[in-house]
């Protein structure tokens, strides 16, 4: 049996959509994976042990990376075809069956959307996976000591970004002897490219707390060392889902993107923003896409603060709303 899942170019997407690729293979345990999406998530899906073999869409134009794919998976028989894209592909394969996610614009979360591809009543929680050697490779860079404080000061526009310097002060809240994590060492997580934007936010952690993770690691080694980790706070990007589906307490900042859409996704998980709702932002008047402004400065230190206490909080008492129920899978 061989299934093939086509899936996000974006990370964070594509994070959102591990919940029904993890659902498929406890549902199809003998089954052979290929998972087609895009280059920057790739190996997230490498890592998976039931996936057979990652097929990355990478062409620079549109219509070559779809004739490039169709290509590569035209000539097999799949049991079943997923398409999370919505795209032509799914109807020019041959197939048994068939699950195409068509648009849709209804105000919910994006996890609940994709669970309509399979007419399922209840939505299915990211899940990632991590190889042998990117365990190694995690407990290498967070070796054992005190607790670690997660930061993801970066996105991929800069209107997400909150800005470098706020991070820094609210890293130095929540690890002072009164704050959630006192003495906490203090991961930033990021690409080398986003080094200089997040410079401020590094130079103000002491050296022997700091542990700089913007170093070309590669996606599964990040998720294992966020699983050594007590605390997330980050922008709306690709690490934050990774945060919260490695099971973090992930606090994800919002401003021009939306919470409803696309906040961190489980029981261990909130969203903030400042007063500005998304529809304050996006729909104003003055709103410019181009812009390279942040969009976040209404979002105060305090509010974080006390968002990310609320959070830690509630995940010490085991409060929380339980996402998805799998009692009636497979187990992993």
């Amino acid at each position: 049996m061989r299934i093939l899942f086509i899936t996000s170019s974006r990370i964070g997407d594509a994070v959102l959509s591990t919940g029904l690729l993890d659902y498929l293979a406890r549902t199809h345990p003998r089954a052979r994976f290929w998972v087609a999406c895009g280059g920057l998530p790739a190996p997230l899906f490498a890592a998976a042990p039931f996936v057979e073999r990652v097929v990355p869409m990478v062409d620079r134009h549109r219509a070559a990376r779809w004739r490039n794919l169709w290509l590569v998976v035209a000539p097999h028989w799949w049991h079943r075809v997923v398409d999370l894209r919505g795209s032509a592909l799914a109807y020019l394969v041959p197939t048994a069956r068939r699950n195409v996610l068509r648009s849709s614009s209804e105000r919910r979360h994006r996890v609940v959307h994709l669970a309509s591809a399979f007419g399922l009543t209840r939505p299915l929680a990211p899940v990632l996976w991590a190889k042998p050697e990117h365990e190694a490779e995690a407990a290498r860079l967070i070796p054992p000591g005190p607790p670690v404080l997660a930061l993801g000061p970066s996105a991929n526009w800069e209107p997400k970004r909150w800005p470098a310097e706020r991070f820094a002060e609210l890293a130095a809240h929540l690890t002072a002897p009164g704050g959630i994590l006192p003495e906490a060492r203090v991961a930033v997580i990021g690409t080398p490219a986003e080094r200089p934007a997040v410079r401020a936010v590094l130079n103000a952690i002491p050296a022997r707390r700091r542990i700089d993770l913007l170093h070309g690691i590669a996606l599964p080694a990040i998720h294992a060392a966020l699983k050594r980790c007590a605390f997330y706070v980050g922008n709306d990007s690709g690490v934050m889902h990774m945060a919260a589906a490695s099971g973090v307490p992930t606090l994800g900042l919002f401003g021009p993107s939306s919470e409803v859409f696309y906040g961190p996704w489980g029981p261990q998980c909130a969203a903030v923003r400042g007063p500005k709702t998304f529809e304050d932002i996006c729909w104003a008047p003055s709103f410019d896409h181009r812009s390279r402004e942040c969009m976040m400065l209404d979002l105060e230190i305090d509010t974080v603060r006390a968002a990310a206490e609320t959070l830690w909080r509630r995940c010490r008492t085991g409060a929380g709303v339980t996402f998805a129920q799998d009692a009636d899978l497979p187990p992993r």
